[in-house]
């Protein structure tokens, strides 16, 4: 069942060094540079390293491993060069049971697809996450569990969020715990898999393009900008809600002559051009 699912890759930390050594060196490497490095296993005869990094890379689909050359390939285009005017996102919140997995669960899923500038498509659905909620996160969200009894479980909802998401950069406010919590659920449904998705985080992408804002909390960002944000802590709301404010820095990036994925986890903006302290400001959720 993974393999239909082309956002699913192998959960190999092995396989993304390689695919780091792939991108710094152009898309192609060596066989035996790439068991040096990622394997460190120098000085290999040329087939045994062929045959071992064909076996560590072979059930993903992103590279290929020639055995008449002796040379590993790239074989999906790299998001980190892709122009950012050409490029789909998939800007998304969840909202769950509590902040650590295990044991906490996802109970809604709210995602919007960003593309060419515009907002083209829209998926939501609450989950349940066959653990009672909570009484503070019941009350920071609304989310009950009388409302979850008779939603999709997490496994039933997968296929379709899969499908939604596609191989679009994934972009969500804190990204790191969003993704995180995803692929944790994504684990439970196909043992050893995760999203192969590039992300993008907009409390970082915020800091760094508007230093001098006090906050980089979602509705600060949504007032300065002058986005609606009606429902706070449910997801489809505030996935709604960061999409515009994404949009917004996406026009920042441009204006500031940033063309790529790459670019736009590099950029800076300095002091100088600010004209003042930058605040400093633990990275929080919405």
């Amino acid at each position: 069942m993974p393999q239909t699912f082309r956002n699913l890759v192998p959960d190999s930390a092995l396989v993304e060094e390689t695919i780091s050594v792939l991108r710094a060196s152009g898309g192609r490497a060596r066989t035996t540079e790439v068991a040096e490095v990622v394997l460190e296993l120098p000085g290999l005869d040329p087939s045994l390293a062929t045959a071992l990094v064909s076996e560590l890379v072979g059930e993903d689909w992103r590279v290929g491993v020639s055995e008449d050359s002796h040379e590993v390939e790239m074989l999906c285009e790299d998001d980190e060069c892709r122009p950012l005017s050409e490029t789909d996102f998939v800007v998304f919140d969840i909202e769950t049971t509590g902040p650590k997995m295990p044991p906490s669960r996802i109970m809604e899923i709210g995602a919007t697809r960003v593309c060419a500038g515009r907002i083209v498509a829209e998926f939501q659905t609450l989950v349940n996450p066959r653990t009672p909620i909570p009484p503070f996160i019941a009350g920071l969200t609304g989310i009950r569990d009388e409302m979850v009894a008779r939603a999709p479980t997490f496994e039933e909802v997968a296929a379709d969020w899969l499908r939604f998401a596609g191989t679009a950069v994934l972009v969500a406010h804190n990204a790191v715990f969003d993704v995180r919590f995803i692929n944790h659920e994504i684990a439970s449904v196909f043992p050893g898999r995760r999203m192969m998705n590039s992300h993008l985080c907009t409390v970082s992408l915020a800091r760094r393009l508007l230093p001098e804002l006090k906050s980089f909390r979602l509705v600060a960002l949504a007032e300065h900008f002058s986005v609606p944000h009606r429902k706070r802590h449910r997801a489809g709301d505030d996935a709604r809600a960061t999409a515009r404010v994404f949009l917004r820095l996406l026009e920042h990036l441009h204006e500031n002559g940033v063309r790529d994925l790459d670019g736009a986890r590099r950029f800076q903006k300095r002091r100088s051009e600010v004209g003042g302290q930058r605040s400093v400001e633990p990275s929080v959720s919405s």
